[in-house]
């Protein structure tokens, strides 16, 4: 037998070895929702809101389960001005419709001022950030596209799971969740870009 045969015949047996984990693996997974649902207003999808960021409420509309990571989709309640550090999603898109309240958004080196009814696109690798503006409760439908790790992430941190990390153990943990922080909250500027 030649050096290419043998080749072959190893790569050969080497796919039908792992054939049957490969089947393992999808047989594992949870599958797309097949059924329409809906979620009432002021509710989460499994009745499970989670509390983030010092008051802020987080209620999931459609799960990163429900379409197999290709979106996931929630709503935020805020009650604190302020908003998430400046960073950037790896391989997600980001979306906010603003339902009540007022927010800066942050995207590039563009700041937009939003409010009801106004919505923002983030692309992936873009840096941006947001915070709510203003003493009423603010609120965001915001879509990640896919929905990579961020429901994971945002169960994690209302489980407290970050309560005691450095810094840099922070950074870590959003790296791992598809993420990095490259800088501090946005804060309101003296001029704003309107839509």
């Amino acid at each position: 037998m030649n050096r290419n045969h043998f080749l072959q015949a190893c790569l050969a047996t080497g796919a039908l070895l792992a054939f049957p984990m490969t089947l393992a693996a999808r047989a594992m997974r949870r599958p797309r929702v097949s059924k329409g649902f809906a979620v009432k207003a002021t509710e989460d999808r499994f009745n499970q809101p989670m509390s983030l960021f010092e008051g802020d409420t987080f209620l999931t509309k459609i799960a990163t389960a429900d379409t197999d990571g290709d979106l996931y989709v929630f709503e935020s309640r805020r009650v604190k001005e302020g908003g998430p550090a400046h960073h950037y999603h790896f391989t997600q898109d980001e979306w906010w419709y603003v339902l009540a309240g007022e927010f800066l958004i942050k995207v590039g080196d563009t700041i937009y001022e939003a409010k009801a009814g106004d919505s923002v696109f983030g692309p992936r690798m873009v840096p941006h950030s947001f915070a709510k503006v203003g003493a009423s409760e603010g609120r965001l439908l915001m879509i990640f596209q896919p929905a990579g790790k961020m429901e994971e992430f945002f169960r994690k941190i209302s489980q407290g799971v970050t309560r005691n990390m450095s810094e840099a153990e922070q950074d870590a943990f959003r790296e791992a969740h598809g993420f990095k922080r490259v800088g501090p909250p946005l804060r309101q500027p003296k001029r704003m870009v309107d839509r």
